[in-house]
């Protein structure tokens, strides 16, 4: 009875576990989001009396551009990790390290 009472702690702090970090990870790209918006914004407010009329080159836009696809893989790997590597190949490998670390512990 007291194996089973272990385990369900042990799923339930793993499960604790593995919503810290996808938390973790959405902040940081909340956090990535808003860093994104602000310096871009000011950016685009201390380029503009330097444009004379020609908005849309490339020059005056490139570092959103090239940050935003940057910002796009951030989001991708946090709203989409089963893309490459799916939740049951992170659940195994989750399961695989605390059964190495429990025979550890015991040896």
């Amino acid at each position: 009875m007291e194996t089973k009472e272990l385990n369900m702690a042990d799923d339930v702090s793993i499960a604790y576990e593995m919503a810290q970090k996808k938390v973790r990870k959405l902040k940081r790209f909340y956090v990535h989001v808003l860093v994104y918006v602000f310096v871009n914004i000011f950016l685009f407010v201390t380029i503009i009396p330097k444009m004379h009329g020609n908005y849309f080159a490339l020059q005056n836009f490139s570092t959103a551009f090239y940050w935003g696809i940057g910002l796009i893989g951030h989001g991708l790997s946090v709203f989409v990790p089963t893309l490459v590597l799916g939740q049951k190949w992170e659940e195994r490998k989750i399961k695989e390290f605390v059964d190495k670390e429990k025979n550890n512990k015991w040896e």
